[in-house]
C-alpha cells in the first residue's frame, strides 16, 4: 500500500507537490497539473508521473495553445514516451502525436459465438489446432486490392467493404454483417482520413492485389485474441442489451494498426519536432505539439491510420468466425462494442489524447482487460467530465517486460489460464503476475462514478503471438 506522506516528500525532492484525498493523487510541478484516479492499494511510480506532468505542460512555440487537463486511469504506468492510462485535453486546433504514439488506434473488439462453454468446450482441441493456424501461424488468405485500401483511407469503412472482392476471406464472410456492425464501433465515424499519408505499397496500383502481412496480426506485446466465458452478469439490463448471459462464450481482440499505425506515427513525430520555428528554445520535454493546418492534417493521417486498425480487427474477428463456423457450426456471431485506445478525438470542443485509455461517455460501451489470468469487464460509461469522459483501457502492467523476462514460465499443468503462443517469452511477459489486479481497478472507477459494471468475463483460451 502506498504510504502518502513518504510519497510526497520523495516527490516533492524532484518538484512535485502531490495530495492525495479519496483515491485521486492531484500533482503539480512549476508547469503544469494532473489528477490521476488510483486506489492506495496500487503503485503510483515516479516515473509515470513526470511522463504525464511532462505532457500535461506541453505548448505551443508561441505560448498561447497548450494543454488544457490532464489526469489519468487506475491502469497508470510509464510508457515509451506517453504514460499508458494518461488522458489529456487541448484546443481543437491544437494536438500532440507523441502523446497517442505509433500504436494508432489500439483497440479492442468484443464478439458473441452464439454458443455457451458447454457446446463449444468439446471442439476446444480442434478449434485451438485451427486457430493457431489462422491467427498465429500464417495461415490465413486475406486478399485486399490497392483500391479497397484507397477506399478506406479516403472515404472510409463503408467504402472499404463494398469495394472488396469476393476472395479469399471475404468470400465467406456476411458482408451485410459487417455493414451493420460499423455502427457498433466508438469513435470510428468521426476519424478523418485520406491514402496520401499511408505507405505506397497500399496506393500504387488501382488493380493491384495484394497480402498485406500485418492485416489479420494481433501484433507484440499486450496485445492478444482471446475465448472468454460470462462469469458473472452484473448489470442484466445492460448484459440483455448487449446479447450476453451467463455461460456464453465470446471472443475479445486487443490489436492495433501494426506497421501501418507505426510509419505514420513517427512520420507526424518528426514532423512535429521538424515544424518547431529556428530560432525558438526547444522544449525541456523533448515533446512538440502541431497547430492550426498541420494539426488537421496529422488528424487525417492518424485517422487513416485508425481505420487501417479497424480493419484489422475485423480481419481477425473474420478467421476467428470462419473456424467457429467450421468447427462448431457457430453461425449465430454478431459484435457487442469495437472501442479505440490511442487516438485522439474531437469531443466537447477539444482534442482528447486517449493513451491506453477508452472513451466512456454516458451510455457507451466500454472493454476492460485484465490479463489472459485474471477476468475482463464490459462496462458501460457515464460520461464524468473531470476524467475528459474516459475509463481505463485496462488494469495496467505492474512488473516491466524487463524485469519478467528473466523469470521462467509456470509448467503448463500448474497454470489455471491456457496461453496459445508460438513464442515461449510470451507466456513470462504477459504473465498475469505482470499485471495489476483487475477488481481494484474496476471498483476505483465504479466508486468515482466513470463507469458501471455489466459483465464480468473469464478467460478460457488466450492467442498471443
Amino acid at each position: 500500500m502506498s504510504n502518502p506522506q513518504r510519497l510526497q516528500r520523495a516527490f516533492a525532492r524532484h518538484g512535485i507537490a502531490l495530495d492525495y484525498r479519496d483515491g485521486i493523487y492531484r500533482v503539480h510541478n512549476e508547469a503544469a497539473q494532473a489528477t490521476i484516479l488510483l486506489p492506495a492499494t496500487l503503485p503510483l511510480e515516479e516515473k509515470a508521473v513526470h511522463q504525464l506532468l511532462d505532457f500535461a505542460g506541453v505548448r505551443s512555440a508561441d505560448g498561447h495553445a497548450g494543454v488544457c487537463r490532464a489526469c489519468a486511469t487506475p491502469d497508470f504506468h510509464p510508457g515509451a514516451i506517453a504514460p499508458v492510462g494518461s488522458v489529456v485535453a487541448t484546443p481543437a486546433d491544437f494536438v500532440i502525436p507523441s502523446s497517442i504514439g505509433t500504436d494508432i488506434n489500439c483497440g479492442m473488439r468484443l464478439l458473441t459465438t452464439g454458443l455457451g462453454l458447454g457446446q463449444l468446450a468439446p471442439h476446444k482441441d480442434a478449434l485451438v489446432k485451427r486457430l493457431t493456424r489462422s491467427l498465429l501461424d500464417n495461415g490465413r488468405d486475406v486478399p485486399v486490392s490497392t483500391r479497397a485500401f484507397t477506399a478506406l483511407f479516403d472515404d472510409g469503412p463503408d467504402a472499404f467493404l463494398d469495394r472488396l472482392d469476393p476472395l479469399g476471406l471475404w468470400a465467406q464472410c456476411d458482408r451485410e454483417r459487417l455493414r451493420a456492425e460499423v455502427q457498433r464501433c466508438v469513435g470510428l465515424a468521426s476519424f478523418a482520413g485520406h491514402s496520401r499519408h499511408v505507405p505506397a505499397a497500399y496506393r500504387s496500383d488501382a488493380h493491384a492485389v495484394f497480402r498485406d502481412p500485418s492485416l489479420g496480426t494481433p501484433g507484440a506485446g499486450n496485445h492478444f485474441v482471446e475465448l472468454q466465458v460470462v462469469d458473472a452478469v452484473l448489470d442484466r439490463h445492460a448484459a440483455y442489451d448487449a446479447g450476453l448471459r451467463a455461460g456464453d462464450v465470446v471472443v475479445m481482440i486487443h490489436s492495433g494498426s501494426r506497421e501501418l499505425g507505426f510509419y505514420v506515427g513517427q512520420a507526424w513525430m518528426d514532423r512535429a519536432k521538424l515544424a518547431w520555428p529556428a530560432g525558438v528554445r526547444h522544449p525541456r520535454s523533448g515533446l512538440y505539439g502541431l497547430q492550426g493546418p498541420l494539426a488537421d492534417d496529422y488528424l487525417q493521417a492518424m485517422g487513416a491510420a485508425a481505420r487501417y486498425a479497424w480493419a484489422n480487427r475485423v480481419v481477425l474477428a473474420e478467421l476467428v468466425r470462419k473456424d467457429l463456423e467450421a468447427v462448431a457450426g457457430a453461425g449465430g456471431s454478431r459484435l457487442v462494442v469495437d472501442v479505440p485506445h490511442n487516438v485522439v478525438l474531437r469531443e466537447h470542443g477539444l482534442n482528447i489524447h486517449r493513451k491506453g485509455a477508452t472513451p466512456a461517455h454516458a451510455g457507451d460501451l466500454a472493454l476492460i482487460p485484465g490479463s489472459m489470468g485474471d477476468a475482463s469487464y464490459l462496462a458501460t460509461g457515464l460520461g464524468h467530465a473531470d476524467w475528459l469522459w474516459s475509463c481505463s483501457h485496462g488494469a495496467g502492467r505492474a512488473v516491466r517486460r524487463q524485469q519478467v523476462r528473466a523469470l521462467k514460465a509456470a509448467p503448463a499443468a500448474d497454470q489455471a489460464w491456457h496461453c496459445v503462443t508460438l513464442r515461449e517469452e510470451r507466456r513470462v511477459e504477459e504473465a498475469p503476475h505482470a499485471y495489476k489486479p483487475i477488481g481494484p481497478v474496476i471498483e476505483a472507477q465504479e466508486q468515482a462514478g466513470l463507469i458501471q459494471a455489466a459483465v464480468r468475463l473469464r478467460p478460457w483460451v488466450t492467442f498471443k503471438a
